[in-house]
């Protein structure tokens, strides 16, 4: 079995091409540093040093095995330094979830400050809708997610990095579109309206709900994503609320529209905040990836 003494020991005889100065270099006399070279040319099978009384020279098997012997001895001496780097979290891997309106409001920002201030820290995407990402979460195959609240888990920690307003989307040349003011709930009496699964996108489905109480829309179907009830409206199935940046999906054949007191609850003076839509960081608190706290440092706070 090769030994890292028996390494050190070859390299500095290879390098230095005298026994008495190796054995300096290493500060050990020479007896022991011959034996070193002996066990290892036994093990590796192959004479790599000759040598007699005038000089020291390396084989052929003896150079290509000095190339392999100092990278064995850089991986060796790099290790150490790595571990502690991973164990303090300025090194390792972090599994990240998202959804899709997500990656437009903030994961392209995200993902270059973590380029820029953690570049040894390698970030895995997976694509997850919120259930997705709990579900991720609990069986330890993603270390944090960015997804809409509610989370009923009492392990999950999260905190609020994002807000943005709520918005209209309806077809272009909708009369909607041409009101000229923002939207109120009344404006939307009688219409048909693309809503959120009330289990699988629960929140997207509270939030129509709470802007469109007293309001009597016609519910025309309940999708489970955003992107989805953009494209029915762009298809001409009715109208929708979603996020602000769903702007950014690129999706041709509709417009969007404000909301009064940007879609929050109309009965509820804390709606007058604009921005009722949150996203949130989520992760599992009892996680021992080291990584995950360095990228938490990195994200934005705005729970007050």
């Amino acid at each position: 079995m090769l030994t890292l003494d028996q390494i050190r020991a070859f390299v500095a005889v290879a390098e230095e091409l005298h026994f008495g100065r190796a054995a300096d270099r290493l500060r050990m006399t020479q007896p022991p540093l011959s034996r070193h070279i002996q066990k290892l040319e036994r093990v590796v099978g192959v004479t790599l040093l000759e040598r007699d009384n005038r000089r020291v020279v390396l084989t052929d098997a003896g150079r290509a095995f000095l190339d392999d012997a100092r990278r064995m001895l850089s991986l060796v001496d790099t290790a150490g330094d790595r571990a502690r780097r991973i164990a303090s979290g300025a090194a390792g891997t972090v599994r990240l979830g998202f959804t899709a309106v997500s990656a437009i409001s903030m994961l392209g920002a995200l993902l270059r400050r973590l380029s820029e201030q953690l570049p040894e820290i390698d970030v895995i995407l997976h694509e997850r809708v919120t259930a997705g990402q709990v579900d991720g979460l609990l069986r330890g195959e993603l270390d944090l997610g960015l997804a809409r609240p509610p989370f009923d888990i009492a392990t999950l920690d999260s905190r609020v990095v994002f807000r943005e307003p709520l918005c209209a989307v309806v077809p272009l040349g909708h009369p909607l579109a041409d009101l000229g003011r923002p939207l109120a709930p009344d404006d939307f009496d009688g219409l048909p309206v693309i809503s959120y699964n009330p289990v699988q996108s629960r929140y997207f489905h509270e939030l129509t709900v709470r802007f469109l109480t007293n309001a009597h829309p016609r519910i025309e179907q309940q999708v489970h994503q955003i992107l989805t009830a953009v494209l029915l409206v762009a298809a001409g199935r009715g109208v929708a609320l979603a996020p602000v940046s769903a702007r950014s999906l690129g999706v041709d054949g509709i417009a969007f529209c404000d909301l009064v007191r940007g879609g929050g609850d109309p009965l509820d003076d804390a709606g007058a905040t604009g921005e009722p839509v949150e996203l949130h960081v989520i992760w599992d608190r009892n996680s021992t990836n080291p990584a995950l706290g360095r990228v938490l440092e990195l994200l934005p706070d705005l729970g007050g």
